[in-house]
């Protein structure tokens, strides 16, 4: 409101300097105009006077006519008057436009932007800073928190330019020319002829403990369950399993525990077929339901494994008939899911299983193009000691051989080296089949998409161009970000402007220094106690898989006003040096999942005072994790109560109250207590009891 009155006042000024050129050359032309009617009106006297003479002169009326105008001759002088007056008129009105032109383009044009601060204004304007505060005066800024690099409004940036007399433009961004894209594509669908039958690829999924690693056990032949603590699998794997009949199934041993769904959903994304693994003695769980929803949403066909049928505790009816309510309904009650009553442990029914798995995948009619460039995903990747990054891999399309150029993500690699899950090194790897793959110069995620090129170069060429995409991505947030950061900062001033704006500027002062002295960064100690409600963590793991199923898990901490729990550092591989080192720089732990410390490592955090906690277990992890922040908070007094009262009396009299100064009798329920002469009697006890945090991760 306040530029629309600046601007309102200078329109008006410009205004009445114009009506006053106006009124002045009116009043030349009229001077003009004045001194030409004097004129005409002389030789209108000489004219009579030379009428009169004439009747006493013929001779003096020659000499008069020569000397005297005639009217039409008077008449054309008039004409000639106020033509040349016109012209005088007229020239001088170009003349003033071309002057007001000429001063027009004299202005210096000045290059301006959104959200420039004051010392880029005065930059641009080559001008002190001093101009721009002093254009500013007398307006709704407030001069006083105007520092050099404050941002100005659009509506100020015009006022500076408008008061110091130049002439705007605004800057246009500089768009970068416009790269061609570089990056890598899926083929087109192949031609039917070329596809030829390919083995199922399956992912066992269900809740934890139910079975579902000691299910996979009995059908690779292996000892997985053995590796594995907790009988919880810890990352995801891929194998190839070969059945009796001949016929092969890739499996993919997803999580059963809710913390990693994010990884289950990743695995649905290459499944043909979802093995359910539902214990029978225990019944549809939480993390069951979400294994059905993963299924629907990737729209993958179930096949239900009713495990631990061995036990006497077993209902199978029970299970599907629960299962009902999520709309898995099983063959029996009219239905398309096959449910097979299994037992992991004795190996009842597995072939069966195995059966109806296949039976499926017949249904289903798998087929996949052999030939071509690869095109597959990254199930997994982790760096493995003398062979650097690797990945498992499900091959979806074309034959993967030694010397391959592979992309996946923002990395790139040479096959150097293929094995299967016995880590057998193998030459070539067709469609369904999983792979580990050598050769990596990074790391690709879990679930990024693998393409193969013609070349190293052009292997380059396409992760420059996703890097240059993530950067344009990056800078176009950012920006967003800090529009509106500057949003929220205007909008803060104008609240500060409107509530300090009706105070003396003296009380205004003060309170801005008291302002000022509350965001003094805080003295060591001060800090060091203050702190005490932040805990600082550093997670690493040994896949990126469990880091991200361990950060999935951090991001559904919701008790920040008891504890702050700051993420530091995440990564892949052992504890390091550099992670000891930043955990002492912020006071923090240390997490580590199925990875290890050495000694020196140890030693070192010994000496710097750094906690590292190690784990196998991914819950235990979060139990510890929940004990740490638990550890952080204020103690808990509880009343614990030792007797109470049950019957009051006064002489014989009994009472529901005593007044001070009276005595009285009193019966308490606690047989044992004794009582001495100038005993205080209290009912209760305080006591302080560890506080524990209000965080539930969900298990």
């Amino acid at each position: 409101m306040s530029t629309s009155r600046g601007e309102l006042a200078l329109g008006v000024q410009a205004g009445e300097r114009r009506n006053m050129n106006q009124k002045i050359l009116k009043l030349e032309n009229l001077l003009r105009f004045h001194t030409i009617c004097r004129q005409l009106h002389s030789l209108y006297q000489r004219r009579m006077l030379a009428q009169w003479r004439h009747v006493f002169s013929s001779a003096y009326l020659v000499w008069t006519a020569q000397l005297y105008p005639q009217p039409w001759q008077t008449h054309a002088l008039i004409r000639t008057a106020l033509s040349q007056h016109r012209l005088l008129v007229t020239k001088k009105e170009k003349k003033s436009q071309k002057s007001q032109l000429s001063s027009t383009k004299s202005k210096k044009e000045v290059e301006v932007w959104i959200g420039m601060t004051v010392e880029e204004l005065a930059r641009a304007m080559e001008k002190d800073i001093d101009c721009v505060y002093e254009s500013l005066l007398n307006t709704a800024v407030d001069i006083d928190s105007l520092e050099a690099h404050s941002h100005l409004d659009e509506v100020w940036i015009k006022e500076v330019i408008k008061k110091s007399g130049m002439k705007l433009k605004w800057s246009k961004l500089k768009q970068d020319k416009v790269r061609e894209n570089k990056d890598a594509v899926k083929r087109p669908q192949a031609d039917p002829a070329l596809l030829i039958p390919r083995s199922p690829v399956v992912t066992i999924m269900g809740h934890v403990d139910h079975g579902k690693t000691t299910l996979l056990d009995k059908l690779r032949k292996t000892q997985v369950a053995a590796m594995e603590a907790g009988g919880i699998t810890q990352h995801i794997g891929a194998f190839l399993v070969s059945l009796p009949s001949g016929e092969k199934i890739t499996f993919l041993d997803t999580p059963g525990h809710a913390a990693f769904s994010a990884m289950r959903a990743r695995g649905a994304q290459v499944t043909d077929i979802i093995i359910l693994v539902v214990a029978a003695d225990d019944g549809v769980m939480k993390q069951t339901v979400e294994s059905i929803q993963h299924a629907k949403d990737a729209q993958v066909p179930i096949v239900l494994a009713i495990n631990k049928c061995d036990k006497a505790e077993a209902d199978p009816e029970k299970v599907k008939k629960e299962l009902l309510a999520y709309d898995v309904v099983c063959e029996d009650y009219g239905g398309d899911i096959q449910a097979v009553h299994v037992s992991a442990l004795t190996g009842d029914n597995m072939m069966a299983l195995a059966e109806a798995t296949i039976a499926l995948a017949e249904m289903l009619e798998l087929k996949a193009d052999p030939t071509g460039p690869v095109e597959g995903t990254v199930i997994e990747s982790f760096t493995d000691k003398g062979r650097g990054p690797v990945t498992t891999a499900i091959i979806q399309r074309g034959t993967l051989r030694k010397g391959s150029i592979l992309v996946a993500g923002k990395s790139w690699a040479k096959v150097r080296l293929m094995f299967d899950e016995n880590d057998k090194v193998i030459n070539e790897a067709c469609p369904s089949m999983p792979v580990g793959i050598i050769g990596w110069r990074d790391f690709p995620s879990a679930g990024d998409e693998i393409l193969e090129v013609e070349s190293e170069p052009r292997a380059r060429e396409v992760v420059h161009w996703r890097k240059y995409e993530q950067e344009q991505e990056k800078n176009k947030e950012d920006l967003e970000l800090i529009e509106e950061k500057r949003k929220e900062h205007q909008e803060a001033h104008r609240k500060a402007r409107e509530k300090y704006g009706t105070l003396h500027w003296k009380a205004r002062s003060f309170i801005k220094y008291k302002i000022k002295k509350q965001q003094q960064p805080l003295k060591p100690k001060e800090k060091a106690g203050g702190d005490s409600n932040v805990l600082p963590i550093i997670i690493k793991g040994d896949v990126d898989g469990s880091v991200e199923a361990i950060l999935n898990i951090m991001d559904t901490y919701d008790a920040s006003h008891e504890c702050e729990l700051e993420l530091v550092h995440s990564g892949v591989g052992d504890i390091s040096e550099n992670d000891v080192n930043l955990a002492e720089t912020f006071h923090g732990v240390i997490y580590g999942f199925n990875v290890n410390a050495g000694n020196v490592i140890q030693q070192s955090a010994a000496k710097k005072g750094v906690k590292i906690k190690l784990h196998k277990i991914i819950y235990r992890l979060i139990e510890d994790l929940q004990e740490e922040l638990s550890s952080r908070l204020p103690c808990i007094v509880e009343e614990h109560t030792i007797g109470s009262l049950i019957s009051l009396k006064h002489h014989k009299d009994d009472i529901s109250v005593i007044k001070t100064g009276m005595d009285c009798g009193l019966s308490l329920d606690e047989e044992k207590i004794e009582f001495k002469v100038g005993d205080d009697i209290v009912c209760y006890e305080e006591k302080e009891v560890l506080a524990k945090t209000s965080w539930d991760p969900g298990f």
